[in-house]
């Protein structure tokens, strides 16, 4: 795994079942893709949270609407990826995404 003394989210989410995943995880996406100079990270945010919208992947979303945020994405730019979702990804998509980013919104404040 990472040489970091402080375990990486992943390594605390599933570490102790899955350590290659989340080696791939840490070291090839977080450590390699994302930090790419070829688009910004607020590209990838941009692009992230659109594709786990489209694809139905809320479990990770609220991961990545933070890490969205973290990269200069603000609320309501979320809330509107979100809104213009609903016509391309689905409706249904578009209504469970902003439940979850109603929920980590709300937390926050």
């Amino acid at each position: 795994m990472t040489d970091s003394k402080e375990l990486t989210p992943a390594q605390k989410m599933m570490g102790d079942i899955a350590p290659k995943l989340v080696q791939l995880n840490d070291d090839i996406l977080f450590g390699d893709v994302w930090e790419r100079k070829e688009i910004s990270p607020r590209e990838r945010s941009l692009i992230t949270v659109s594709s786990l919208i489209t694809g139905g992947n809320m479990e990770q979303l609220s991961f990545h609407l933070n890490k969205a945020k973290e990269n200069g994405l603000s609320e309501e730019e979320l809330v509107e990826v979100i809104t213009h979702l609903a016509f391309y990804a689905g409706w249904p998509k578009a209504m469970s995404a902003i439940m979850v980013a109603k929920k980590l919104f709300s937390e926050e404040k």
